[in-house]
């Protein structure tokens, strides 16, 4: 994904509520489960964490990254924003 890509989902994902939380319990299997099927659906994710949540927001991001197979697209404050291409249906067109 290239600088042009990420700003154009950034953009899009200003416009967007987050979907999930994370708090103190960090990252359960069945948030990394909702998170899996929401990227299907939405392509575009926003998460917010916690104060609560200690864990790095980096290491974080990567996890939840690796294990829906999607790309962090940014990290802004507690904010995180996730792509995925839909397998079916897919609704966001990405400039080159």
């Amino acid at each position: 994904m290239n600088s042009r890509q990420r700003a154009y989902l950034g953009s899009l994902a200003s416009k967007i509520e987050p979907a999930f939380h994370i708090g103190k319990g960090s990252l359960t299997p069945e948030i990394v489960e909702a998170l899996d099927l929401a990227l299907e659906k939405r392509e575009l994710v926003k998460v917010a964490v916690l104060k609560n949540c200690d864990d790095d927001l980096h290491q974080l991001a990567d996890m939840i990254a690796e294990r829906t197979h999607s790309q962090a697209v940014k990290i802004i404050g507690r904010k995180m924003v996730f792509y995925r291409r839909a397998k079916k249906n897919p609704k966001i067109e990405l400039p080159e």
